[in-house]
């Protein structure tokens, strides 16, 4: 993130114009300073997060920076700039917006028949719609999307649902990490669709950068974001992805994919 931006994200006026539709945590859509520079960000207040059994309390806006705080470190390029800042409702994070303000996009993520699923796409679940037909939830084999992928079981992603992924240029982006970087193994997504195959070489590229910048600055600068136990954990599931350099399978003992999936 440009210096400009950061300035911009975590000084700007900050000023609501709506709620995101869905969002468990009250997350807000703000216009972020001047109307000469002004940007979309999502802004999600500490005081409206949902109480989690398996998450402290007041913790998830911290992992939504730490998440991008990795993600830059390692050059993966997935999770959109975020800050931590005082909102209209106290303390949280603020995330610039990405992807388009109207109309749909090409799904990264889909539900179709089975015999729909298009060329290339990965079928990760089974199923039947509402009416009793057979479907499939299905991603694409897009190069980014595997990116995605691979920072997810670095950050022990547990709640990589369809939606959380965006187009953005080239690239894909993947929004709401507040439920990631705990210490015991629990990722759970949608992508699926590698599993058990070895990591490309540009991720373990990545990898490689992110383990080094976790022997460094980044590990400073996640120190008032996690826990020590939490900041062990992602060093030691970053140098395990190195050791055995393979897209991880699911265990068996958490459920592999969210509800909803998309």
């Amino acid at each position: 993130m440009g210096a400009e931006l950061e300035e911009l994200l975590t000084r700007g006026d900050l000023t609501p114009v709506g709620r995101i539709s869905g969002s468990s945590n009250g997350a807000l859509l703000c216009l972020v300073g001047d109307p000469a520079d002004e940007v979309l960000v999502i802004h999600k207040p500490e005081a409206t997060e949902r109480r989690l059994w398996d998450y402290p309390d007041g913790t998830l806006v911290a992992r939504e920076r730490a998440a991008w705080l990795v993600s830059e470190a390692g050059g993966f390029g997935v999770v959109p700039p975020t800050v931590l800042r005082d909102g209209p409702l106290g303390p949280g994070s603020v995330q610039l917006w990405v992807g388009p303000t109207t109309g749909e996009q090409e799904p990264l993520v889909d539900v179709v028949g089975p015999g729909e699923v298009p060329e290339g796409w990965h079928v990760v679940l089974e199923g039947e719609s509402t009416l009793g037909q057979p479907v499939v939830v299905a991603h694409c084999g897009e190069p980014a999307l595997r990116t995605v992928a691979v920072l997810d079981a670095a950050l022990n992603n547990s709640d990589r649902k369809g939606s959380h992924l965006l187009r953005d240029g080239d690239v894909v982006r993947g929004c709401d990490h507040g439920v990631s970087l705990g210490v015991e193994p629990k990722l759970r997504t949608v992508l699926w669709g590698w599993a058990g195959e070895r990591i490309p070489e540009a991720d373990l590229a990545r990898l490689e950068r992110l383990a080094q910048a976790l022997d460094g600055s980044l590990g400073e600068a996640l120190a008032p974001l996690l826990t020590v136990e939490e900041v062990d954990a992602l060093v030691h599931r970053v140098g395990s992805l190195l050791r055995w350099p393979h897209h991880p399978v699911p265990r068996g003992d958490w459920p592999a994919i969210p509800w909803p999936a998309l």
